[in-house]
């Protein structure tokens, strides 16, 4: 088991799951369901990305780097110049997340934080990819043109490397449902994990969306990963007086002026907006740990209402089990053929 999953505080796998926190009677699923390996994986080589952050609008580095099993997805504040690990790491982790205005940010006990990391959460989530290390030169990740587009392709140049550990995936048992007003959040259980999502914006240019998908690997890069952030230019000077949307511009956001989208390319699907909604969710409930099994339904949902799900999830004891995943199909045959070709 991955340590982000061990180190829940007060969490404690449920019923089947037992001390050993796999399911010893129960059928495992496939990982084809989930369309990915049944062993944990990372990439094969370091990797870079430069940008600019977001809402801080400082120059940004990642360098993300292979990790071993069991290590999970680890944010490392390189800018710190220290060798103390409580002060530079922060664990990519539903219970790390200390903010969620207008992005996601994760935090430690000695008050470091990382801001904006949900579009590189979902193409790491998107892409299979379980363990990293992720040093970053600043407080914030760098929003690329505000989608996972930049992320994915430089997962996919490097490559991903499966690892000698079973990967396990969190199974949803029963619904759990928040409610705020006309916001909703919904976990329920389902094979495979797929999102819904529905918004509605007073503005005619957005106005009600809907968006409904099985997520693997190749929807999300072909349907999701470019959908970029959006707002409201409107809205810009007082989202700078709170010290947010810095580095924002029309080349990292869909920026929306009455009724006319400002960037001169215009959107690039006619649901940009619900779209990018899947997206956020793809990257902030990879922050459960480990692969969802389940449905996810928001109705007007953020990254809070994202993120107390998943606290109300692991809230519940009966509403979850970690469950091993089992080989793909083609694999179990791959092994075959190649034993009966040894003998």
């Amino acid at each position: 088991m991955r340590k982000t999953e061990m180190d829940m505080n007060g969490i404690e796998p449920v019923g089947s799951a037992g001390a050993a926190c796999a399911p010893a009677s129960v059928e495992t699923p496939s990982a084809a369901s989930l369309d990915r390996s049944a062993f944990q994986t990372t990439l094969s080589r370091a990797i870079e990305i430069e940008g600019i952050g977001l809402h801080k609008g400082e120059d940004a580095r990642l360098v993300l780097k292979p990790a071993a099993a069991d290590t999970g997805v680890v944010f490392r504040r390189t800018d710190l110049s220290s060798i103390d690990r409580t002060l530079t790491d922060i664990p990519a982790r539903f219970d790390a997340v200390c903010e969620t205005t207008m992005c996601t940010v994760l935090g430690n006990e000695k008050g470091t934080t990382v801001a904006t990391v949900e579009h590189l959460m979902a193409a790491l989530a998107a892409c299979g990819i379980d363990n990293l290390i992720v040093e970053v030169s600043g407080p914030e990740v760098p929003v690329m043109d505000g989608s996972s587009a930049a992320f994915v392709k430089a997962i996919r140049q490097a490559g991903i490397r499966e690892l000698d550990a079973p990967r396990l995936a969190i199974r949803i048992l029963k619904p759990v449902i928040l409610e705020e007003g006309l916001k909703k959040a919904e976990l329920l259980p389902a094979d495979g994990f797929s999102i819904s999502f529905d918004i509605d914006f007073d503005n005619p240019v957005i106005g009600q969306q809907s968006y409904t998908a099985d997520i693997n690997a190749e929807l999300f890069a072909e349907e999701l990963s470019e959908a970029r952030t959006f707002g409201f230019y409107k809205d810009y000077e007082l989202l700078k007086s709170m010290g947010l949307a810095k580095g924002g511009s029309l080349e990292n956001a869909v920026v929306i002026d009455g009724e006319e989208v400002m960037n001169e390319e215009g959107l690039r699907f006619a649901d940009e907006f619900v779209r990018h909604k899947v997206l956020d969710a793809v990257g902030d409930l990879a922050l459960a740990g480990a692969p969802l099994i389940g449905r996810y339904r928001g109705v007007r949902a953020g990254h809070a209402l994202n993120n107390q799900i998943l606290r109300a999830l692991f809230a519940a004891p009966d509403a979850w089990e970690f469950v091993a995943l089992t080989p793909r199909a083609e694999e179990g045959l791959e092994a075959l053929a190649a034993a009966v070709s040894a003998d």
